[in-house]
């Protein structure tokens, strides 16, 4: 139902009037920032009778900083923006990789990283592989405080958030990672991805894997790490035909998920080839 003053949408001024609008429509309410999922929702045949809050105007929700040890990412920032500030670091060049490729650029231009984080019925989001990968956390912001997480934690209970709460900013620490996005998209489709791997590791002076981080998305209805392959990485040298071996041992790990542009064993099947185009972008980063 709308808020009590009878409104179906309310523009809000500030992350507080943001919070209490929301929290005023309870389960009837909706944050819009970009929209770029809200608006197909009628295709999904998803509830049309929602009271949206606008929040792309709040300034808090815009910054993205650059700071020593960590980067700061507000819900409201774009894929556009992403792309553009983060494609000079290394260490996040998998998060400025997903958000250059993902969708088209008209979208990129609107769509938001906190949409892309609680769009729970998409499979194909770019930026949460990559974001799994380089371990980031989220700062949710609700009536009854604030709450850090990791992004893993956050898609176990996205569903199940009170609707007072919203995503207020994306956290990424700065490390001596490397790390990259590699996706499988079928043009003939759309722009959605097949299959994608996000790929963070660290190496010592002997090219030996020391940490690593594999994340896998559009794969199952949810992407998470890919632990399996991870441990057998690390304490080896980065070698491409390795890592798909590797990656062909464990894909029975994964269970695809059926849909129209491929079928599910299919997005299995083509893991260990993005493995390894991950791998060999990694080793060129040296």
């Amino acid at each position: 139902m709308p808020g009590q003053n009878g409104e179906r949408f309310h523009a809000a001024t500030s992350l507080a009037d943001a919070i209490a609008a929301l929290a005023d429509r309870g389960s009837a309410g909706a944050a819009l920032a970009g929209a770029t999922w809200i608006m197909r929702a009628p295709l999904r045949h998803e509830r049309r009778d929602l009271s949206y809050v606008a929040i792309s105007r709040i300034d808090e929700l815009r910054r993205l900083d650059i700071l020593d040890r960590e980067i700061s990412i507000g819900a409201c920032v774009t894929h556009a923006e992403v792309a553009r500030s983060l494609g000079a670091l290394p260490e996040c060049r998998a998060l400025a990789q997903a958000a250059a490729n993902s969708a088209n650029p008209a979208v990129r231009n609107v769509a938001t990283i906190g949409g892309n984080l609680c769009a729970s019925a998409f499979a194909a989001a770019d930026l949460v592989p990559a974001l799994l990968c380089l371990d980031a956390e989220l700062e949710i912001e609700g009536a009854k405080g604030s709450e850090r997480m990791t992004v893993k934690r956050f898609l176990e209970v996205r569903t199940d958030i009170e609707p007072d709460r919203l995503v207020r900013r994306v956290i990424v620490p700065r490390t001596t990672r490397r790390s990259v996005h590699i996706r499988l998209p079928l043009r003939k489709a759309g722009d959605y991805p097949v299959a994608i791997v996000s790929l963070a590791a660290t190496l010592n002076p002997a090219g030996v894997v020391e940490s690593a981080r594999v994340a896998v998305g559009s794969v199952e209805p949810v992407a998470r790490r890919w632990e399996q392959l991870e441990t057998n990485l690390v304490g080896q040298s980065l070698d491409p035909r390795r890592a798909t071996e590797q990656a062909e041992r464990f894909c029975a790990d994964f269970l695809g998920r059926e849909g129209v542009e491929a079928p599910g064993w299919y997005r299995v099947k083509v893991l260990p080839s993005l493995v390894r185009r991950a791998v060999l972008a990694l080793q060129e980063q040296s």
